[in-house]
């Protein structure tokens, strides 16, 4: 059976984790996620509520990794980046 390495990466504004796991061939984005227990650390993370992508592009808990692949657990948004930009316009302007 074929295993490889992959990174795990969270961030908070208070913390940074990145950790590498070992997974098996065929494994999932979720199944990297649940081997590098970033999930018990954070217990916040919602996984079904939160954005997960490989390397920076968007893909679902089901996708599969490859080897090096480093999977991103996105956290939601606070501010829409629309609207902090016309914010900061609009504080320019004045």
């Amino acid at each position: 059976m074929n295993s490889f390495l992959v990174e795990v990466a969270y961030a908070t504004p208070a913390a940074q984790r990145l950790v590498q796991v070992t997974v098996s061939a065929g494994a999932t984005v979720h199944d990297a996620i649940r081997a590098s227990g970033i999930l018990d650390e954070f217990p916040d993370i919602d996984l079904s509520a939160s954005a997960v992508g490989i390397f920076s592009r968007r893909v679902g808990l089901d996708s599969p990794v490859s080897a090096n692949d480093r999977v991103e657990i996105y956290r939601p948004l606070l501010v829409d980046p629309k609207d902090a930009r016309r914010q900061r316009a609009k504080r320019g302007a004045s």
